[in-house]
Protein backbone atom coordinates (compact mmCIF):
# COMPACT_ATOMS: atom_id res chain seq x y z
CA UNK A 1 0.00 0.00 0.00
CA UNK A 2 0.68 3.66 -0.32
CA UNK A 3 0.44 5.84 2.81
CA UNK A 4 -1.75 8.80 2.30
CA UNK A 5 -2.77 9.66 6.18
CA UNK A 6 -1.61 10.20 9.14
CA UNK A 7 -4.47 7.53 10.10
CA UNK A 8 -2.54 5.43 7.48
CA UNK A 9 0.52 5.49 9.23
CA UNK A 10 -0.88 4.96 12.54
CA UNK A 11 -2.97 2.16 11.65
CA UNK A 12 0.85 0.47 9.76
CA UNK A 13 2.64 1.32 13.26
CA UNK A 14 -0.21 -0.73 15.41
CA UNK A 15 0.11 -3.99 13.51
CA UNK A 16 3.88 -3.81 13.08
CA UNK A 17 4.23 -3.05 16.52
CA UNK A 18 2.07 -6.48 17.48
CA UNK A 19 3.39 -8.81 14.92
CA UNK A 20 6.72 -7.28 16.09
CA UNK A 21 6.21 -7.78 19.85
CA UNK A 22 4.77 -10.94 18.86
CA UNK A 23 8.12 -12.56 17.35
CA UNK A 24 10.64 -10.98 20.22
CA UNK A 25 8.19 -12.39 22.98
CA UNK A 26 8.20 -15.74 20.69
CA UNK A 27 12.23 -15.90 20.75
CA UNK A 28 12.67 -15.26 24.49
CA UNK A 29 10.07 -18.05 25.56
CA UNK A 30 11.87 -20.52 22.49
CA UNK A 31 13.73 -23.33 24.96
CA UNK A 32 15.00 -26.67 24.25
CA UNK A 33 12.29 -29.11 25.33
CA UNK A 34 9.02 -27.56 24.30
CA UNK A 35 7.20 -28.19 20.87
CA UNK A 36 6.76 -25.76 18.04
CA UNK A 37 3.57 -25.95 18.70
CA UNK A 38 3.81 -24.84 22.48
CA UNK A 39 5.53 -22.06 20.53
CA UNK A 40 3.23 -21.30 18.26
CA UNK A 41 0.36 -21.55 20.63
CA UNK A 42 2.31 -18.94 23.25
CA UNK A 43 2.90 -16.60 19.89
CA UNK A 44 -0.98 -17.41 19.05
CA UNK A 45 -2.10 -16.20 22.67
CA UNK A 46 -0.40 -12.47 22.14
CA UNK A 47 -1.51 -12.19 19.20
CA UNK A 48 -5.16 -12.56 19.93
CA UNK A 49 -4.57 -10.79 23.24
CA UNK A 50 -3.40 -7.10 20.89
CA UNK A 51 -6.30 -7.85 19.00
CA UNK A 52 -4.49 -9.62 16.15
CA UNK A 53 -4.91 -12.02 13.46
CA UNK A 54 -2.50 -14.81 12.45
CA UNK A 55 -2.24 -13.45 8.46
CA UNK A 56 -1.15 -17.32 7.37
CA UNK A 57 -4.28 -18.27 8.52
CA UNK A 58 -6.48 -15.84 7.46
CA UNK A 59 -5.19 -15.50 4.07
CA UNK A 60 -4.22 -19.25 3.48
CA UNK A 61 -5.81 -21.75 6.29
CA UNK A 62 -2.49 -22.11 7.32
CA UNK A 63 -2.11 -24.97 10.47
CA UNK A 64 -0.51 -22.27 12.69
CA UNK A 65 -0.65 -19.16 13.94
CA UNK A 66 2.80 -18.68 12.86
CA UNK A 67 5.40 -20.41 10.59
CA UNK A 68 8.18 -21.85 12.82
CA UNK A 69 10.90 -23.85 10.72
CA UNK A 70 13.71 -25.72 11.93
CA UNK A 71 17.57 -26.52 10.75
CA UNK A 72 16.70 -28.14 7.09
CA UNK A 73 13.19 -26.10 6.79
CA UNK A 74 13.70 -23.22 5.26
CA UNK A 75 10.18 -21.72 5.72
CA UNK A 76 6.30 -22.42 6.33
CA UNK A 77 7.28 -24.68 8.89
CA UNK A 78 3.99 -26.12 10.64
CA UNK A 79 3.75 -25.65 14.32
CA UNK A 80 3.56 -29.47 15.94
CA UNK A 81 3.07 -31.60 18.76
CA UNK A 82 5.89 -33.81 17.85
CA UNK A 83 8.72 -31.23 16.70
CA UNK A 84 10.82 -30.88 19.77
CA UNK A 85 13.61 -28.04 20.32
CA UNK A 86 16.54 -28.85 20.87
CA UNK A 87 19.76 -27.14 21.90
CA UNK A 88 22.09 -25.66 18.51
CA UNK A 89 19.01 -26.05 16.41
CA UNK A 90 18.49 -23.53 13.79
CA UNK A 91 15.17 -21.83 13.78
CA UNK A 92 13.11 -19.63 11.92
CA UNK A 93 9.72 -17.86 13.00
CA UNK A 94 7.68 -15.99 10.83
CA UNK A 95 4.70 -13.67 11.97
CA UNK A 96 2.49 -11.61 10.15
CA UNK A 97 -1.05 -10.68 11.30
CA UNK A 98 -4.05 -8.13 10.33
CA UNK A 99 -4.99 -5.27 12.87
CA UNK A 100 -8.16 -2.99 12.20
CA UNK A 101 -7.59 -3.37 8.58
CA UNK A 102 -4.25 -3.08 8.03
CA UNK A 103 -1.30 -5.82 7.77
CA UNK A 104 2.44 -6.38 8.45
CA UNK A 105 4.98 -8.88 8.28
CA UNK A 106 8.27 -10.05 9.81
CA UNK A 107 10.55 -12.64 10.61
CA UNK A 108 13.85 -14.28 12.09
CA UNK A 109 16.42 -16.95 12.40
CA UNK A 110 18.34 -17.61 15.10
CA UNK A 111 20.17 -20.29 17.44
CA UNK A 112 18.35 -21.44 20.43
CA UNK A 113 20.62 -21.81 23.09
CA UNK A 114 24.60 -22.80 22.11
CA UNK A 115 26.01 -22.65 18.95
CA UNK A 116 27.00 -26.06 18.30
CA UNK A 117 26.03 -26.70 15.27
CA UNK A 118 27.79 -23.31 13.89
CA UNK A 119 25.07 -21.86 11.94
CA UNK A 120 26.00 -18.05 13.72
CA UNK A 121 27.70 -17.01 10.54
CA UNK A 122 24.98 -17.50 8.30
CA UNK A 123 22.58 -15.76 10.97
CA UNK A 124 24.82 -12.62 11.25
CA UNK A 125 25.29 -12.66 7.28
CA UNK A 126 21.16 -12.85 7.01
CA UNK A 127 21.52 -9.83 9.37
CA UNK A 128 24.03 -7.94 7.48
CA UNK A 129 22.65 -8.24 3.83
CA UNK A 130 18.65 -7.26 5.49
CA UNK A 131 20.53 -3.64 7.38
CA UNK A 132 22.49 -3.60 4.28
CA UNK A 133 19.85 -3.59 1.44
CA UNK A 134 17.54 -1.30 4.03
CA UNK A 135 19.81 1.38 4.53
CA UNK A 136 19.85 1.48 0.65
CA UNK A 137 16.57 1.54 -0.33
CA UNK A 138 14.38 4.93 -0.80
CA UNK A 139 12.40 6.19 -3.64
CA UNK A 140 12.81 6.25 -6.82
CA UNK A 141 15.79 3.12 -6.27
CA UNK A 142 14.91 -0.25 -8.49
CA UNK A 143 14.00 -2.85 -6.96
CA UNK A 144 16.52 -5.32 -8.89
CA UNK A 145 19.58 -3.17 -7.81
CA UNK A 146 18.48 -3.97 -3.83
CA UNK A 147 18.50 -7.64 -5.22
CA UNK A 148 21.86 -7.29 -7.15
CA UNK A 149 23.21 -5.60 -3.52
CA UNK A 150 21.80 -8.20 -1.16
CA UNK A 151 23.57 -11.17 -3.58
CA UNK A 152 27.17 -9.89 -3.81
CA UNK A 153 26.79 -9.18 -0.13
CA UNK A 154 25.84 -12.71 0.42
CA UNK A 155 28.55 -13.93 -1.76
CA UNK A 156 31.14 -11.86 0.02
CA UNK A 157 30.39 -13.88 3.24
CA UNK A 158 30.59 -17.41 1.56
CA UNK A 159 26.73 -18.11 1.05
CA UNK A 160 24.06 -18.05 -1.75
CA UNK A 161 20.61 -16.62 -2.04
CA UNK A 162 17.77 -18.36 -2.81
CA UNK A 163 16.03 -16.97 -5.96
CA UNK A 164 12.06 -18.36 -5.78
CA UNK A 165 11.61 -16.76 -2.30
CA UNK A 166 11.17 -13.10 -2.19
CA UNK A 167 9.99 -9.68 0.00
CA UNK A 168 6.94 -7.97 -1.05
CA UNK A 169 4.73 -4.94 -0.63
CA UNK A 170 2.19 -5.30 2.04
CA UNK A 171 -0.73 -3.12 3.93
CA UNK A 172 -4.16 -3.56 3.01
CA UNK A 173 -3.29 -7.08 2.68
CA UNK A 174 -0.38 -9.67 3.34
CA UNK A 175 1.03 -9.30 -0.40
CA UNK A 176 0.56 -6.65 -2.33
CA UNK A 177 2.72 -5.53 -5.06
CA UNK A 178 5.40 -5.05 -6.04
CA UNK A 179 5.29 -8.59 -5.54
CA UNK A 180 8.62 -9.54 -5.93
CA UNK A 181 11.54 -8.10 -4.36
CA UNK A 182 14.23 -10.65 -4.77
CA UNK A 183 17.84 -11.53 -3.35
CA UNK A 184 19.25 -11.23 -6.89
CA UNK A 185 19.50 -8.81 -9.50
CA UNK A 186 16.87 -9.56 -12.21
CA UNK A 187 17.66 -7.01 -15.16
CA UNK A 188 13.97 -7.84 -16.94
CA UNK A 189 12.59 -6.83 -13.89
CA UNK A 190 11.93 -2.74 -13.90
CA UNK A 191 9.80 -1.73 -11.03
CA UNK A 192 11.22 0.34 -8.80
CA UNK A 193 10.78 1.61 -5.22
CA UNK A 194 8.14 4.33 -4.39
CA UNK A 195 7.66 7.17 -1.85
CA UNK A 196 5.30 6.24 0.90
CA UNK A 197 4.83 2.49 -0.50
CA UNK A 198 5.07 0.07 2.40
CA UNK A 199 7.52 -3.30 1.60
CA UNK A 200 8.46 -6.05 3.68
CA UNK A 201 11.68 -6.64 3.10
CA UNK A 202 13.28 -10.40 3.79
CA UNK A 203 16.75 -12.18 3.48
CA UNK A 204 17.27 -15.40 2.04
CA UNK A 205 20.33 -16.42 2.30
CA UNK A 206 21.48 -20.30 2.14
CA UNK A 207 24.20 -22.09 2.47
CA UNK A 208 24.09 -24.52 -0.36
CA UNK A 209 20.92 -24.14 -2.21
CA UNK A 210 19.57 -21.88 -4.30
CA UNK A 211 15.82 -22.72 -4.83
CA UNK A 212 12.89 -23.65 -2.34
CA UNK A 213 11.31 -26.87 -3.00
CA UNK A 214 7.63 -27.95 -0.99
CA UNK A 215 7.42 -30.83 0.72
CA UNK A 216 4.24 -33.12 0.36
CA UNK A 217 2.60 -31.52 3.51
CA UNK A 218 2.22 -28.85 1.06
CA UNK A 219 3.67 -25.96 3.02
CA UNK A 220 7.30 -26.53 4.74
CA UNK A 221 9.71 -25.37 2.22
CA UNK A 222 13.57 -27.24 2.18
CA UNK A 223 16.76 -26.53 -0.16
CA UNK A 224 16.86 -28.06 -3.30
CA UNK A 225 20.35 -29.36 -2.73
CA UNK A 226 19.69 -29.21 0.52
CA UNK A 227 22.02 -27.21 3.58
CA UNK A 228 20.22 -24.25 5.58
CA UNK A 229 18.38 -21.00 5.20
CA UNK A 230 18.47 -17.80 7.05
CA UNK A 231 15.71 -15.09 6.84
CA UNK A 232 15.52 -11.45 8.35
CA UNK A 233 12.39 -8.79 7.74
CA UNK A 234 11.64 -6.12 8.07
CA UNK A 235 8.46 -4.47 7.29
CA UNK A 236 9.26 -0.67 6.19
CA UNK A 237 7.78 2.57 4.88
CA UNK A 238 9.78 3.72 2.00
CA UNK A 239 11.16 7.65 1.87
CA UNK A 240 12.95 10.16 -0.14
CA UNK A 241 16.13 8.96 2.65
CA UNK A 242 15.90 6.41 5.47
CA UNK A 243 13.28 4.40 5.43
CA UNK A 244 10.69 4.34 8.56
CA UNK A 245 11.02 0.47 9.98
CA UNK A 246 7.84 -0.25 11.14
CA UNK A 247 8.83 -3.23 12.93
CA UNK A 248 11.72 -2.79 14.81
CA UNK A 249 10.50 -3.55 18.07
CA UNK A 250 11.32 -6.96 16.87
CA UNK A 251 15.24 -6.48 17.71
CA UNK A 252 16.26 -8.72 15.35
CA UNK A 253 19.29 -6.51 14.77
CA UNK A 254 20.12 -6.88 18.50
Amino acid sequence: MSITTAEELEGMKKVSEAVAYTLREMRNYAQPGITTKQLDDFGGKILLDLGAKSAPYVTYGFPGFTCISTNNEFCHGIPSVNKILQEGELINIDVSAELNGFWSDNGASFVLGNDVNNHQKLIDASKHVLRKAIENIKGGVRISDIGFLMETEAKKHGFKVIKNLTGHGVGRSLHEEPSEIANFRDPFYKKRFTKNSVVAIETFISTTSTYAETLPDGWTMVGNRGGFMAQHEHTIVVTDGKPIILTAMNGIWN
